[in-house]
């Protein structure tokens, strides 16, 4: 898709961000573009150990007790973004896009599409094959195994959350949980694949290359110290 100027995109790293503190952000974001007092946005991150619970997610869905998930330092938090139970944690990539869709002149459906497009050709571009999930199968999937879990909310026109990619992920965390429900469906990773290691960081930088091409709209980078907290003290 050609490069619109007019539908910039901000885009901010920032870094190893736990999980409410990015929800709570998100939240901020979209009523800020609400309001037209902010753009849209690029949030990329990743969370320490976390277990998040969609909308469609079920008790029965955690696997690990509440001891085993204490050994293991994993948080359970139950979200509002569609969708079951997931993992991030360390060696994720985690993108979340804050973007009114009538900017883009987008359906939830071509967004969804959109959102996988951009992260099939990143994949690509490390030599490796990936598609969409087959009916009923969000995400992005290589060899019938998931690389990236998709999961968002819409308020209005505004879309939040997002999705989540295994670079160097600890695949033994997906054993504590159902993930998204197909007990059956196994997760892989960009490491797992290429048998190479890749910085989250730069994956998310060369990843945003992607979302611009994709959504047609050129990207900034501006510092994550005007969105996040600063630490007390």
């Amino acid at each position: 898709m050609p490069m619109n100027k007019s539908r910039r995109v901000r885009a901010f790293w920032l870094g190893r961000t736990p999980y409410r503190e990015a929800w709570d952000l998100q939240a901020e974001l979209v009523s800020a573009l609400h309001d037209g007092d902010a753009p849209d946005t690029l949030l990329l991150l990743e969370h320490p150990h976390v277990f998040t619970m969609g909308k469609a997610a079920r008790p029965e869905h955690l696997l690990w007790d509440e001891l085993e998930r204490a050994r293991r330092e994993v948080d359970v938090i139950w979200s509002d973004r569609g969708g079951e139970a997931t993992y991030h944690g360390p060696g994720q990539l985690v993108g979340y896009p804050i973007l009114n869709l009538e900017h883009f002149s987008l359906t939830i459906p071509q967004y969804l599409e959109k959102l996988e497009l951009s992260l099939i050709d990143y994949l690509h571009d490390l030599d490796i094959d990936s598609q969409p999930g087959e009916p009923g199968l969000t995400g992005v999937w290589s060899a019938g195994e998931k690389l990236a879990a998709i999961g968002i909310k819409l308020n209005r026109s505004i879309v939040s959350h997002g999705f989540a990619l295994n670079v160097t992920t600890d695949l033994a965390y997906f054993d504590g949980i159902i993930p998204c429900g197909h007990a059956e469906k196994r997760p892989t990773s960009v490491e797992a694949i290429t048998k190479t290691k890749v910085d989250t960081e730069a994956a998310a930088l060369a990843y945003a290359e992607h979302f611009a091409r994709v959504f047609g709209a050129p990207v900034s980078w501006d510092s994550a110290a005007k969105v996040l907290p600063t630490p007390a003290g």
